[in-house]
């Protein structure tokens, strides 16, 4: 693995060194061509937002409880006083010992984003399967603060399409991303949900995405899509380690591996 990394790096920086060199004045005009089309995904991106926003909403009847560090949680407890709740479907399965590393690689975003969000009507929430103490012993070990609640014991994961059962896995063929699909890598895959809440307490599902509908979140993929070597992988976040791993890194397979 190690030298495969090697020979691609190799590859890319020979690519680099042909990298085509002209004038500042050149440069400019090339630079504002692109900044054409950079304006016009700007505008389509806005576009599509509204469009987010304007999706039909279903209404959330089902009676969820998790487990917080507060103890049983109703799914209402967790907008904590907010009328917008943001839920991250983190990877982590009853009998894993750390979570996902794609997952952590996400959720390493959500601390600085939740110094803004919490004041602006909207609670971030992450969940997953594995009993709390796995998850409060992992989130300590990452150093983050946000809320994390266990799922486990309750159909969340299973209604909302992140977690899959032992007859689905049977089967070869799950749902997720809003199709049927083959499937054999195991019960977790990640997610965003997001839900509103009404004055009378009423709750609606609003929206939801999958695989790399997250892509969104993660702030470090736009900053590497700024540079010259790009994200820089061969499949996708094979680069991508647990923030406290990557000096002790082997050559192992980086994004969501157990």
């Amino acid at each position: 693995m190690e030298k495969q990394l090697d020979t691609m790096a190799e590859r890319l920086e020979d690519a680099l060194a042909a990298h085509r060199i002209v004038s500042r004045e050149e440069w400019t005009k090339a630079r504002k061509d692109l900044l054409k089309k950079e304006k016009e995904l700007t505008r389509l991106n806005d576009e599509l937002s509204r469009q987010r926003r304007a999706l039909p909403w279903v209404k959330v009847d089902k009676a969820y409880i998790f487990e917080g560090t507060e103890g049983k949680l109703w799914f209402s407890d967790l907008f904590y006083g907010k009328s917008q709740l943001v839920i991250y479907h983190f990877m982590f399965a009853p009998e894993w010992e750390e979570g996902c590393p794609g997952c952590s690689f996400m959720a390493d975003h959500i601390d600085g984003a939740n110094l803004h969000l919490q004041h602006h009507d909207v609670s971030v929430v992450v969940v997953s399967r594995a009993p709390l103490e796995k998850l409060l012993a992992f989130k300590k070990r990452m150093g983050w603060k946000f809320n994390w609640v266990s799922s486990n014991g309750s159909d969340f994961n299973y209604d909302y399409h992140v977690s899959f059962t032992s007859e689905q896995l049977k089967n070869g063929t799950i749902y997720y991303n809003f199709e049927y699909s083959k499937h054999d890598e195991g019960t977790e895959s990640p997610g965003t949900s997001v839900f509103y809440k009404d004055r009378a307490g009423n709750i609606f599902h609003t929206y939801s995405s999958y695989s790399r509908g997250g892509d969104i979140l993660i702030g470090a993929h736009n900053y590497l899509d700024l540079t010259p070597k790009g994200r820089n992988e061969d499949g996708i976040m094979d680069w991508m380690r647990h923030h406290d791993k990557y000096e002790d890194f082997k050559g192992d397979s980086g994004c969501c591996s157990h």
